[in-house]
């Protein structure tokens, strides 16, 4: 027992050494990914995402992959799939992350400018530093270290539209079936619990939106001579969204699923100063701060049209919009869920106001075994990374895909893996990647490749 401790002691170091070798030309390589302006969103150039394609494919070719193609289905986004087999009988492990980012918004709101790599106390910064181009690196670093020892297939599945919803993501994997097949999936595109704490993310809570309008009028009045008996459509659309929560903050639409709190909780003090919280905003809701964020419904108001303020005038509006968007825990049913949302907002409708529900997208939750073989060998190989065992997390975001690779691949095994940190501000302005916790990233996954090899 102590030789075999003694020879996977030393084999975790000189994997450790490599990657540390190697990870100043990671680090030059995800700063040319960050300087395409790879945004799926149909409003921006979408040459940028080809290049950004055409650059992932370059990397896959400079760590030995021969068979690498950009494919589209459907006129979606082009997706990288590079092929390495194995050796016989060597498992297949499918490697996923995505080269399109967010929108950076207003560029006023970054220290720097959100397309130029920039380094501040060891976080490298730039839109797409994290989500998810230090997903790519992650698996491209891991290919690099183990290099010819690499002892499983590998296929990677590099997705150019997540950031748009994966419209055509269900396509692509049923016209490419066999091309992706695999017995293990790697998706590099969640969090960790802490610098320094690794975790593996087993539940997503998935997602439903909509469009809420209510009308009172059909047409504008003014608000002078009709105003006292007509309350205008922002007030009573104000009035109508205030019944989605009770006074505690927790969301009061009947019908909807809670799944179990976790076994871990999020400081609190830890998660206002992660979140940005304002001194004096308490926050919502009752129970555990996990359990708010990972295994309890949540619905947020996500975008509003009314008048703006520069060019209000003095009239009663007949009618305003929201957007709602609805995260759902592991056990909840997206369109028994929707149903309740409409119900609701059906059977509150103020003063009697004509209230209409639009339907949009929906994504199912996730939840992961946490004892699958797959899943110890990623306990291992992300203890030896970290010097510390990984914590089970749930995440409150969505990645809907997931449940589209398990009604196709049912019998592979899914691990969800983390590139950010709570500090990354993914979506957000100075989105950011921490440099050390990245090679920390690669290293354990290219133990765990070497781990799964042995399986």
């Amino acid at each position: 027992m102590t030789e075999q401790t003694t020879t996977t002691d030393d084999r975790t170091e000189v994997l450790r050494l490599r990657t540390a070798g190697l990870f100043s030309v990671l680090r030059a390589d995800l700063e040319a990914l960050v300087r395409i302006p790879s945004v799926s969103n149909a409003e921006f150039d979408q040459s940028h995402v080809a290049a950004s394609a055409d650059a992932v494919v370059g990397l896959l070719r400079g760590v030995g992959f021969d068979d690498v193609q950009v494919l589209r289905v459907g006129g979606g986004a082009p997706a990288v799939v590079a092929r390495r087999p194995g050796p016989p009988g060597a498992p297949t492990v499918l490697l996923y992350a995505h080269h399109d980012v967010q929108p950076p918004g207003d560029d006023a709101d970054w220290d720097t400018p959100p397309f130029v790599p920039t380094e501040r106390d060891g976080r490298l910064y730039g839109r797409g530093a994290a989500d998810d181009k230090a997903g790519i690196m992650a698996h491209v670093g891991a290919l690099r270290v183990l290099a010819d020892d690499l002892a499983v297939g590998v296929t990677v599945f590099v997705e150019g539209e997540e950031e748009i919803g994966s419209p055509t993501f269900l396509p692509f994997l049923t016209a490419h079936r066999d091309l992706l097949a695999a017995d293990v999936i790697v998706v590099a595109d969640s969090s960790n619990w802490a610098v320094g704490v690794p975790g593996l993310t087993t539940s997503l809570r998935g997602l439903v939106d909509c469009v809420v309008e209510v009308a009172v009028l059909d047409h504008a009045v003014h608000s002078g001579m009709f105003g006292g008996a007509v309350l205008d459509a922002p007030t009573l659309l104000a009035r109508l969204l205030a019944t989605l929560h009770d006074d505690a903050g927790d969301v009061a639409v009947a019908g909807l699923v809670r799944a179990p709190d976790p076994t871990v909780d999020y400081d609190e003090a830890a998660f206002r100063a992660d979140a940005g919280v304002l001194d004096g905003v308490r926050l919502a809701g009752t129970g555990p701060i996990t359990a708010r964020l990972w295994t309890r419904p949540a619905i947020g108001v996500i975008g509003l049209d009314a008048p703006r303020v520069a060019s209000a005038s003095n009239t009663i509006t007949p009618r305003a919009s929201a957007k709602l968007s609805m995260r759902i825990p592991a056990g909840q049913d997206p369109v028994a869920a929707m149903d309740a949302l409409r119900t609701h907002l059906l059977g509150h409708a103020p003063f009697g106001a004509r209230v209409t529900v639009t339907e949009g997208e929906a994504g199912k939750p996730f939840q992961a075994p946490t004892d699958s073989p797959a899943m110890r060998s990623a306990r291992w190989a992300f203890a030896q990374a970290w010097g510390t065992a990984p914590v089970d997390i749930g995440v409150g975001g969505s990645i809907p895909f997931i449940a589209d690779l398990l009604d196709v691949f049912p019998d592979a095994s899914i691990l969800v893996t983390g590139v950010e940190d709570p500090d990354s501000r993914a979506h957000g302005a100075n989105e950011s990647v921490h440099l050390a916790e990245l090679e920390k990233v690669v290293l354990a996954e290219a133990l765990l490749l070497e781990r799964l090899a042995q399986s």
